[in-house]
């Protein structure tokens, strides 16, 4: 079943880049207590998700803030080093938390997985954007196609805040 607005995000682990080195987060610690602008990729370094999705969340990162959001994260279905070279490529290091999903656990449960093993990418998380206050999804919006960010833009996020 495909998450959707009321509930919770699923309690799985991921794993985020710390000073020393990767280190898992449970989702439930990470959401705890705070307002997260939520957004999913298909693939650190892919076309869209490089070109267009990413920029537009550190480009708006300052108005996501100012309309109350204590955290602006990124998952995807790939591994922890893949995703901290790409937030520092695109130089959102320091602004956006990477939240990988190497096996893709967060993705299933959440019903988001995307088949792209024709595409020799493997199954990877569907794109999409949320709101999760406190660990409960408040609005989300999941694209019907993933080689396109639109619904699931940083505009489109800013416009449900």
């Amino acid at each position: 079943m495909t998450i959707k607005a009321g509930d919770k995000i699923p309690d799985v682990t991921v794993t985020t880049m710390g000073k020393n080195g990767p280190e898992p987060v449970k989702t439930s610690d990470y959401f705890k207590g705070r307002k997260v602008a939520l957004f999913s990729v298909p693939g650190a370094f892919t076309p869209t998700c490089h070109a267009k999705h990413l920029p537009g969340f550190v480009e708006h990162y300052d108005a996501l803030k100012a309309k109350g959001v204590d955290a602006v994260a990124v998952t995807a279905v790939n591994d922890v080093f893949t995703l901290d070279a790409w937030l520092k490529d695109r130089g959102a290091a320091g602004k956006i938390d990477g939240l990988a999903d190497g096996s893709g656990v967060l993705a299933k449960a959440m019903g988001v997985e995307l088949d792209l093993a024709d595409f020799g990418l493997g199954v990877r998380g569907k794109r999409y954007s949320a709101i999760v206050k406190d660990g409960v999804v408040e609005w989300i919006n999941i694209e019907e196609n993933s080689s396109v960010a639109t619904v699931s833009s940083a505009e489109s996020t800013l416009e449900k805040l």
